[in-house]
C-alpha cells in the first residue's frame, strides 16, 4: 500500500485544528498535538455507534476507562505506563476506530500505519516507541475489560457472550463503572481526557 500511495502522489496528510499537518505515511511526532487526540477521540463511536444513550460512546471515553480499568488491575504501576493505557488507542484520532472484524479484514496495511502513528505518539509523549511485551499485555488485558463492561452495559451483548469475547468482569468500584458507562457528550468526553493526560504530568 505503501508503494501504491507515493507513486500516486496521492494526499497523505491530514490537516489538524491546531494547524498541524499530520503525514500518515511517516509521521513525526512535532506534528502530534494533546488537544487534536482529545478533540478527534471525544467525536469518534466506539462499536461503530451501536451504543445506547443519549451520547455515543466515544474512544477518548473508552480510554479513560480502559486507564481506569488498568489502575484497579495493576494499583502499584507507574503513572507513565498509566499513560501509555490512555493513549493506546490515540491513532484512532486520525484513522477512526474500525471494528476487530473489519481490522481483520484489512490486514497487514492497516495494523502499519496504526503502529506507525502510535510510536510517533509515544515519542512525542516521552514514553518508548515501543511497549514491553508486558506492559502491551497489560494494557490489552485493561482494554479487553473495558470491552467487557461497554458490551454488557452499553452494546447489547448477553454476559456469556461477552465473556467469550472479552473475558471477566474487571470488577470496577460501582461509583468509577456508573461514572465512565454513561456516555457523555464530545465536550465534556474531550475536557475528561484532557484532564486526565495533565493529571499522569504529561
Amino acid at each position: 500500500m505503501t508503494a501504491k500511495l507515493s507513486a500516486a502522489n496521492a494526499r497523505v496528510w491530514q490537516r489538524m485544528l491546531s494547524g498541524r499537518r499530520l503525514d500518515l505515511l511517516d509521521p513525526s511526532p512535532l506534528d502530534i498535538e494533546i488537544a487534536d487526540i482529545a478533540h478527534g477521540l471525544a467525536r469518534v463511536a466506539r462499536w461503530n455507534g451501536q451504543t445506547s444513550g443519549a451520547h455515543i460512546f466515544s474512544v477518548a471515553q473508552h480510554t479513560l476507562l480502559v486507564e481506569a480499568v488498568m489502575r484497579v488491575q495493576n494499583p502499584r504501576i507507574d503513572t507513565r505506563l498509566r499513560l501509555a493505557a490512555l493513549l493506546h488507542d490515540a491513532p484512532e484520532y486520525v484513522i477512526g476506530d474500525m471494528i476487530s472484524p473489519f481490522k481483520a479484514v484489512l490486514g497487514g496495511d492497516y495494523k502499519a500505519v496504526e503502529k506507525r502513528l502510535l510510536s510517533a505518539i509515544h515519542i512525542r509523549f516521552g514514553l518508548p516507541p515501543q511497549l514491553s511485551a508486558e506492559i502491551e499485555r497489560q494494557i490489552k488485558s485493561a482494554d479487553r475489560g473495558a470491552a467487557y463492561l461497554e458490551a454488557t452495559e452499553l452494546a447489547g451483548f448477553a454476559e456469556a457472550e461477552a465473556k467469550r469475547l472479552f473475558g471477566r468482569d474487571p470488577g470496577l468500584p460501582e461509583a468509577t463503572r456508573r461514572d465512565y458507562l454513561t456516555p457523555w457528550n464530545a465536550a465534556k468526553a474531550e475536557k475528561r481526557y484532557l484532564a486526565r493526560f495533565k493529571a499522569l504530568g504529561a
